[in-house]
């Protein structure tokens, strides 16, 4: 029975390990990977303390961190459901079953991939899914967006004022609020295709270029780009608590000010919430956040 079991250790997860940690508490951190999404970052440019360094070693400094403290932490598990227990909650992962008196839900959200060629092994090398977090890295430099909705549209309106050439490729007509477009249509380095599929993204080391297709005319152009922002909705990793916690419309764990969702011991933070802005900075206050919540959780258990 541990005092508190955290799952996830992107920016969120970590943050809340170290605070449990400094507040004496048993815990648990159980994760399928370390890092999260921040691993497919080329360069962050607005996490405090670093005018720029790479998402990877960003997250290994949090790693190393973590790694000073006393927490039992399994790494290469993949969380299963998260249940009422006899004296609190527990979670069931591929090496077995665990028991926490409360648990930090801080699973994050995973991109909704494109799935075409050449995607997956460029990641991190000019494929990108956070243009808050990447896009000045290609400031002079041609990008294409792929998407048509509010977050595709909002990632054109940073891009264009400094990219040297920015490309929307939507699968459909444009679908997000007309503000938005209006906005991005003013952009006279801004060249949209409507109606075009992404059909290969190529590059040896770093992106190059991408192929897309007209639905209609089937007609095919190569665009020559140093980076690609996919924009097509991120999926929350909420799986873990669906018919236990109370979750949005869109699969995000809701919880309040506190981090406190439906469930009493059982507490979210980071990207797998409603809490809005999805940044890393925003992430790690959550998880500071959770693992103090949960504490005086825990502190009234005792009382």
């Amino acid at each position: 029975m541990y005092d508190l079991i955290i799952v996830g250790a992107g920016p969120a997860g970590m943050t809340a390990a170290v605070y449990a940690a400094r507040k004496k508490l048993n815990t648990l951190l159980v994760t399928k990977d370390v890092g999260g999404q921040v691993n497919w970052t080329l360069g962050v440019e607005n996490y405090m303390g670093y005018q720029f360094i790479e998402g990877q070693e960003l997250m290994t400094k949090f790693e190393e961190q973590v790694k000073k403290f006393p927490i039992d932490i399994k790494i290469g598990q993949t969380a299963g459901r998260v249940s009422r227990g006899k004296d609190g909650l527990r979670i069931e992962t591929e090496s077995g079953t665990y028991e926490g008196r409360a648990i930090v839900v801080a699973s994050g959200k995973r991109p909704r991939p494109l799935n075409v060629p050449g995607e997956e092994r460029l990641r991190g090398r000019g494929v990108t899914y956070c243009s808050v977090c990447d896009g000045p890295v290609f400031t002079g430099r041609k990008v294409a967006v792929v998407g048509g909705g509010n977050s595709a549209l909002e990632a054109v309106n940073d891009l264009v004022k400094i990219a040297e050439r920015v490309f929307m490729v939507s699968l459909t007509p444009l679908t997000g609020d007309a503000v938005l477009i209006e906005k991005a249509q003013e952009a006279a380095n801004l060249t949209v295709f409507t109606e075009y599929q992404v059909l290969d993204i190529s590059g040896d080391n770093m992106v190059d270029g991408v192929r897309i297709r007209h639905l209609k005319s089937g007609e095919v152009k190569s665009l020559e780009v140093a980076g690609i922002f996919i924009e097509i909705g991120l999926i929350p990793n909420s799986e873990l608590v669906k018919g236990l916690a109370e979750l949005n419309d869109i699969g995000e764990v809701k919880v309040n000010c506190s981090c406190e969702t439906s469930v009493p011991g059982l507490f979210a933070a980071g990207d797998v919430t409603d809490a809005p802005e999805k940044q890393i900075v925003v992430a790690a206050g959550e998880g500071a956040k959770a693992a103090l919540r949960a504490h005086r959780y825990l502190q009234r258990l005792k009382s």
